[in-house]
This record gives C-alpha cells, sequence and structure tokens, in this order.
C-alpha cells in the first residue's frame, strides 16, 4: 500500500520532550517504520515550521514532506488552525502530482483530520483518524485554560461522522468517542501505542546509576515527558514531600524533558514554577531538572530509577509508562485515560488519584520499604509490555484496517476530481474560517 500519514504539529524527526513534541511525534515515526518494514510505501505531511527546511527530507525510507502552511516558524499547535487551509491545499496538489495515488489517509491530530476530509472530498482517499487527545475532554480538565477555539468540536464532530474508520487508543478513549461524540462503535478500532524492544530494555540498575552519576545508595523517583501543566508533575514533587513529611522517608526525584538539553527556565517556563513547587514542600535539594535528553538514552534514565511515576490531569494513552515497563521498573499512574489500561493495579505498579499527593506518597513509601515487591512489579511490567504494546503490533493492527478501509472505499480515480468538495461549505463553517 502506499499511504499518507499526515501530522501537522508533531514532525517525526523532532526531538521528543519539548512543548508541542511528544506521544504523538514518536507515534508517527514508530508506526511509518512498522508499515516500511512491511513492505509498504509511506508519506508523512507535517507542516514546515523552519526555513531552511527542505520541501522533502528521508527517514529510514519514509519521505517526509514539510508542508509551506503558515509562516516557517515554530508555532504552538493552538495556532495552527488558520493555516489548515494552506496545507489542505498543498495536498490536494500533491497527491495530484504523484503518479501512484495513496491507498489511504491516517490523520494525526484534529487539524490534520480537517485537512485531510479536504482531500478525501476532492479525491476520494479513504480516511483514518487518531485523535491523540480531544477537545471535549481537554475543556473538561483545563477549562478557560485550553488556547484551543470552541470550533475545534465542531470539526471533530465532523470527523467522527465522515472518516472511514476512528482509532481509540485505550478502552477510556473509546468509551469518550461514543458517549461525547457519538461516534459509531462499528467504525471505531482500538489500538494502542507501544514501544520499541530496540530502545526500551533493561539495563542493571548499578550501571545505569554509575553511567548517569546517581548515587547508588537513594531512593530514586523519575518523571520523563513534556513539561506542562497538565503533566501533573507537580503533583509528583508534592508526592515526594508527602513522603518526606508524613512518612518519614527521602526520595531524590530526577525530571527530564523540556526545550533544551540543559535545564532553562527562560526556554521551559514550567521548570520555574516547579522549582518554587519544590521549595515550598522542602524537597528543593532532592529535586534534580535533567533537561531533555534523547530517546537513544531513556533506558538508563529508566532503569536507573526505583519507580516511575506520571500522574497527569488526563492522558489520551501515555507512551512513557509502557517505555518505563519495558525497562522493568514499576509504574506508579494516575488513574485515568490510558494509563489506566497499561498500569496493572497492583500487579505492574499502582494507580492512584490524580492531584493527590498523600496517594502518591503512600504508594512511594510502599515500594520503598518492599524492594521484592518492586522487582516483582517490574517485572510483571515488562512481560506485559512485550505482550500488549510492541509497535509491532501496532503496526499489524493498523495495516489490517487500513486494507479494510481501503478495500470497501471506492476511490476516484486520480485525475478524476471535483473543482470544489461537495460538503466544502458546511466543513468550513466548522471550521470557523479556517478555510478562509
Amino acid at each position: 500500500m502506499k499511504v499518507a500519514m499526515i501530522s501537522e504539529h508533531a514532525s517525526p524527526l523532532a526531538v521528543a520532550g519539548g512543548v508541542d513534541s511528544g506521544g504523538q511525534n514518536i507515534y508517527v515515526a514508530n508506526v511509518a517504520r512498522q508499515l516500511l518494514e512491511m513492505g509498504h510505501q509511506v508519506d508523512v505531511f507535517t507542516r514546515r515550521d523552519r526555513g531552511l527546511l527542505p520541501l522533502v527530507s528521508e527517514m529510514d525510507g519514509a519521505r517526509v514532506i514539510h508542508v509551506p502552511a503558515g509562516p516557517p516558524l515554530q508555532l504552538p499547535k493552538e495556532r495552527l488552525l488558520p493555516y489548515m487551509g494552506e496545507f489542505a491545499a498543498f495536498l490536494i496538489d500533491f497527491f495530484r502530482n504523484e503518479r501512484t495515488r495513496y491507498d489511504v489517509m491516517h490523520a494525526n491530530f484534529f487539524m490534520s483530520g480537517l485537512a485531510a476530509l479536504e482531500v478525501k472530498a476532492v479525491l476520494g482517499t479513504p480516511l483514518v483518524t487518531t485523535f491523540h487527545a480531544l477537545g471535549r475532554v481537554r475543556r473538561l480538565h483545563q477549562g478557560a485554560d485550553d488556547g484551543f477555539p470552541d470550533e475545534r468540536f465542531a470539526i471533530e464532530d465532523a470527523l467522527m461522522q465522515r472518516s472511514d474508520a476512528v482509532v481509540a487508543e485505550c478502552p477510556q478513549d473509546e468509551a469518550d468517542l461514543i458517549e461525547l461524540y457519538h461516534a459509531d462503535p462499528a467504525r471505531i478500532e482500538t489500538v494502542p501505542c507501544g514501544f520499541d524492544a530496540d530502545e526500551f530494555q533493561p539495563v542493571a540498575r548499578a550501571a545505569a546509576r554509575e553511567l548517569l552519576g546517581w548515587p547508588q545508595d537513594e531512593f530514586i523517583v523519575l518523571q520523563l515527558g513534556r513539561l506542562v501543566q497538565r503533566k501533573g508533575i507537580d503533583n509528583v514533587v508534592r508526592g515526594v514531600g508527602a513522603l518526606k513529611e508524613t512518612h518519614g522517608a527521602t526520595a531524590h526525584l530526577y525530571i527530564v524533558g523540556g526545550n533544551s538539553n540543559t535545564p532553562n527556565e527562560i526556554a521551559t517556563p514550567e521548570i520555574a514554577r516547579l522549582r518554587g513547587i519544590a521549595q515550598q514542600a522542602g524537597v528543593a535539594e532532592h529535586t534534580t531538572f535533567v533537561g531533555r535528553r534523547g530517546r537513544e538514552q531513556l533506558r538508563y534514565f529508566y532503569s536507573a530509577a526505583d519507580v516511575f511515576v506520571t500522574t497527569p490531569w488526563y492522558e489520551p494513552f501515555g507512551i512513557t509508562p509502557v517505555e518505563a515497563m519495558a525497562c522493568g521498573i514499576p509504574v506508579i499512574g494516575a488513574d485515568v485515560g490510558g494509563i489506566r489500561h497499561s498500569v496493572v493495579h497492583g500487579k505492574t505498579g499502582w494507580l492512584v488519584p490524580p492531584r493527590d499527593p498523600a496517594a502518591l506518597a503512600l504508594r512511594l513509601d510502599q515500594l520503598r520499604r518492599d524492594p521484592a515487591l518492586a522487582r516483582t512489579m517490574g517485572e510483571a511490567g515488562l512481560a506485559r509490555a512485550h505482550a500488549a504494546f510492541t509497535w509491532r503490533g501496532v503496526g499489524e493492527a493498523l495495516e489490517s484496517l487500513y486494507r479494510r478501509v481501503a478495500a470497501v472505499h471506492a476511490v476516484q480515480p486520480a485525475g478524476q476530481v471535483r473543482d470544489e468538495p461537495c460538503s466544502a461549505a458546511p466543513l468550513r463553517a466548522a471550521a470557523g474560517g479556517a478555510f478562509g
């Protein structure tokens, strides 16, 4: 098959860890690699966010097309909706000029889906959509801090109705699609995110700590990922503080992530806020900000820790808990979204309420006092990661879905297209002027 993966703000070439660079970037890159290994042709379309980027880059055999849509600058994803008309127009021209047609589009995030709906209306290319996050769920948790306009909801509604298939990343995601968007359950396919066994595998703890220069005799808590408020990193800091205050035990918290390799409060303002919280909680001297690190280094950070903690307010899936399990360490995660699915409570770690430092501290103390339990949970997590969350399995499930969608969809022959999508007017109204 020839597959067009569309990911407007999340390039597979970006370094994960920044404000808008995380799980979606990793997902798109790894799905593309798996499809290539299966013998398919893959093009990834992402917005050009730097002036010197070439039109086409190569990634392990896939083409990454940097779409000229809006200024060639890094912009927050919340500001990209007005440029999706340009994005869609480029896609239509590019698809038309290809010698062979695309069998399927896979849109990632609602703005990619918006552009893909225009392509589908003009060229008839079937569409699979993965949302990665849902606007109504985001608004529920972030309220006035949600930077996306209300038009997002109408666009997502249109995608629910007009995508040939919608990918849910976990049971909670599927339930949200049905309950909040009235999606047809028959067109939903649940396919999780995954991990790369070549990237993530256990490393002996002592060796990993020596490599990183971490103390051998401390109880170490790891938080790794994007440094944004909804990830609940402040709760982890307060949980380490509660461990000290309530249980009389100390732990060293290492926080990996940010917009630069060296922790920088200007580049990553969230660091300043978290440092203030650590000071208030009495654990400033036990909290270390590491900065952003390349993915080839992350297995050492996971393996060096006694426990990985992630307590976001909400999480559509959450790749980091799976990566931690793949490195053989227990996970304490918020009882929300995809984490509720990946972490088996009491077996591979524990689920705790978000924004509840006392509950987190209690579980941290249990692991600190019982290293044998921690090892058992880590081993169970490793087995679960390999059984349920490999990128190979993800790729095979998506390949099967693409084939089914392509087989039942009547695609117009290339060149025989309408000048205007039959449903462009309603779609543009839903976009609130994004196609003006």
